[in-house]
């Protein structure tokens, strides 16, 4: 059972995070894109943790900037300020964001579990770091740890599929280490030089 001031703790800190995220994406509209161009698309990820610590590896890695698809609010306290500095897109639908970044010439990459590759052509997941060339412009989607991704890959063909190689027994990675992973392997591909 939960004490009285246990709970009072909690509501305290709900506010208090409310109030900083409240603060942060006010600052965050005049938060300039980093020196690579490559975006990052947060599909229906819980708030909690692994959105701000990916705005974290966002900024580290210089990404143009983080798109959230029906994503709430968040604490921002883990991404060390980040979340200010890195712009953030925000849709309700994952179409309008398709759109957008289709339209900008993107292309988009779904990270996916390696079990995913199901033999066919259409849907093959490419192992990243193997054999795919990042484009300039990629964005990569990441979606729900428990739930995947909002949308139907039949409706959106032009979605390439990644997947990030591991062995042992893990059906996936922690998203925000997925993110954190294949930001470093486009800076690796696509490194300008600066720091």
């Amino acid at each position: 059972m939960v004490s009285r001031q246990a709970r009072k703790k909690d509501e305290q800190y709900l506010i208090q995070a409310k109030q900083r995220y409240d603060k942060q994406r006010q600052r965050n509209v005049v938060a300039l894109p980093g020196v690579h161009k490559f975006v990052v698309v947060l599909d229906n990820l819980k708030g909690g943790y692994n959105v701000p610590k990916i705005f974290r590896s966002a900024e580290a890695f210089g990404a143009h900037s983080v798109h959230l698809v029906n994503v709430d609010w968040f604490d921002p306290a883990p991404a060390k300020g980040s979340f200010r500095k890195v712009p953030a897109r925000f849709y309700e639908e994952f179409s309008a964001c398709y759109d957008g970044l289709t339209e900008q010439g993107y292309t988009l990459y779904m990270l996916a579990a390696q079990s995913e590759n199901n033999g066919s052509e259409d849907n093959a997941v490419s192992s990243i770091s193997y054999d795919v060339a990042l484009e300039t412009r990629s964005a990569f989607i990441l979606g729900h740890e428990a739930y995947g991704h909002s949308f139907e890959m039949a409706d959106y063909p032009l979605i390439k599929k990644l997947s990030i190689p591991h062995f042992g027994s893990v059906e996936s990675l922690n998203v925000s280490i997925a993110a954190s992973i294949v930001m470093y392997e486009y800076v690796r591909q696509h490194n300008t030089g600066n720091k």
